[in-house]
């Protein structure tokens, strides 16, 4: 039989045997908070004809807790899920597999942007970011005119 050390800040537990599994989770109950490791929302990012829209994937996170900052051409989003306990009415935590603490994410964004018009809305756990595009960047649809000579 392998010797298999504990470590309770381990996530990969796939290789542990499922007692061993069931001590991780019960230490994590018994001593509350899980412990914040990095985490990264999920992000999808689509182009329209007007604007850039970036939405990103985050349920149980405060508004308050979230940051958005435009500069140098780089979109940044900060921010953080806390962990709230539960236990009310004598009900625990059996599992904690979501991740909790703070995030960063950064992206390029192309020199089309308006970093003056950005706008934000949160709905759903999700945040829309809205990435209007300068006029200049924008199709411009040229007539052509008939001349009789």
């Amino acid at each position: 039989m392998p010797v298999i050390k504990y470590n309770p800040l381990n996530t990969e537990l796939d290789d542990f045997p499922s007692g061993m599994r069931l001590f991780h989770d019960s230490v994590s109950r018994l001593f509350g908070e899980p412990a914040s490791r990095p985490w990264s929302p999920s992000v999808d990012i689509f182009e329209t004809e007007n604007e850039l829209v970036l939405k990103a994937d985050l349920p149980e996170v405060d508004p308050k807790n979230i940051g958005i900052q435009v500069e140098n051409g780089t979109l940044t989003l900060k921010g953080e899920r806390r962990f709230e306990e539960q236990q009310k009415n004598g009900k625990g935590f059996h599992r904690i597999e979501r991740s909790y603490g703070s995030f960063v994410r950064a992206f390029s964004l192309p020199e089309t942007v308006d970093a003056e018009k950005v706008k934000a809305d949160y709905k759903n756990g999700v945040l829309t970011i809205t990435l209007p595009k300068k006029e200049v960047a924008k199709p411009k649809t040229i007539n052509v005119e008939v001349s009789n000579s």
